[in-house]
């Protein structure tokens, strides 16, 4: 078995693996680097097998998403840790090192993510993940560097290492171990917010999530799917309210759903009077989507709530991120409640 093995998985991305996946080999001594093919419709393939010949590559009989592609891929993995790594992500001299030091040394700690830079703007923090993950009370997504369109300058205030809610998964390095025994990523999910559902899953069951600053890595960010694309807009609202409802406590479910529905058509409405058409239509599509298929994931909420061993996980935070940006004008992370 390798000690680590970093996992690309690439769409359509042979500029990508071009321009990022020799930084990868360079910096990555230590690890298996593997390409897996999510069926890629352009010249992937032929870019790996002539430019890349001595990187391990996986080819997957048809594009199964971020997530089951993931866990289709990593079956076909033998290492102690994954790092699953975006085909945009360029990595820096010894980047892995200081994450295997800390999780060898720190069992309880199932997953990790390095510093997250801007590849355009390497001062800033990137969007994706910046310098780890929290979830509000309603189950909206900010970061240490980053809240909602709210990007900082990376002045090492974040430098400090402190648990996380979630860690990001265009740079995830996770415990095998651990991410088989929480189920993988949900394949079902196809893209976007699994991993902060997976995470959800591990710190319920009691292990930590972290990140480490000394390992840096530049995100270009964006590059499957843009910011404004509607299917994006589609994907999120719809595994967000899934992942809700896969791991609410039953004390909860009911208050942050109904919440959510009123912050859904809020934001819904806003798409519509500012002529946004098509993301007004996504989040409709959404909610209908989660109330049509919500029952299917009923054994996957009675397993969650059945293997937690925490009532609650002080990195989902109390109060709604939401009022704290726009009504209180707290725009960065060090200035939220604690």
């Amino acid at each position: 078995m390798k000690k680590i093995a970093v996992v690309i998985l690439n769409y359509n991305g042979a500029s990508m693996l071009r321009d990022f996946l020799p930084s990868v080999l360079k910096y990555s001594p230590e690890a298996e680097v593997v390409v897996a093919d999510n069926a890629s419709t352009d010249d992937s393939v032929n870019v790996m097998r002539s430019e890349f010949p001595d990187v391990r590559l996986l080819l997957l009989d048809k594009n199964y998403g971020f997530a089951d592609g993931y866990n289709h891929a990593l079956r076909q993995v033998d290492a102690e840790y994954y790092l699953l790594l975006n085909s945009d992500v360029e990595v820096t001299q010894a980047w892995l090192a200081p994450m295997l030091a800390f999780m060898d040394a720190n069992a309880d700690v199932a997953a990790c993510q390095p510093k997250l830079l801007s590849y355009k703007q390497k001062t800033l923090f990137e969007y994706a993940g910046a310098a780890g993950g929290f979830l509000d009370c309603y189950g909206y997504p900010f970061c240490r560097g980053r809240i909602f369109d709210t990007v900082e300058q990376d002045n090492g205030q974040y430098d400090n290492v402190v648990d996380l809610f979630w860690a990001t998964g265009a740079a995830l390095m996770i415990r095998s171990a651990d991410y088989w025994s929480a189920g993988g990523l949900d394949g079902t999910f196809f893209a976007h917010m699994e991993e902060i559902d997976l995470c959800w899953r591990l710190r319920a069951r009691g292990r930590r999530i972290v990140c480490i600053a000394e390992s840096v890595a530049y995100h270009v960010g964006g590059a499957t799917l843009s910011k404004s694309n509607p299917r994006k807009t589609f994907l999120n609202f719809r595994n967000n309210l899934l992942m809700l409802y896969k791991n609410l406590p039953a004390t909860e479910l009911r208050s942050v759903m109904f919440r959510r529905a009123l912050l859904d058509y809020v934001a819904a409405f806003k798409f519509l009077v500012s002529g946004n058409i098509p993301d007004f239509k996504a989040v409709i599509k959404a909610r209908r989507e989660f109330t049509n298929i919500k029952s299917q994931y009923a054994g996957k909420r009675a397993e969650n709530l059945e293997k937690s061993v925490c009532g609650e996980i002080p990195q989902r935070t109390k109060f709604s991120i939401l009022w704290q940006y726009y009504a209180r004008g707290k725009k960065l992370y060090n200035e939220l409640p604690k």
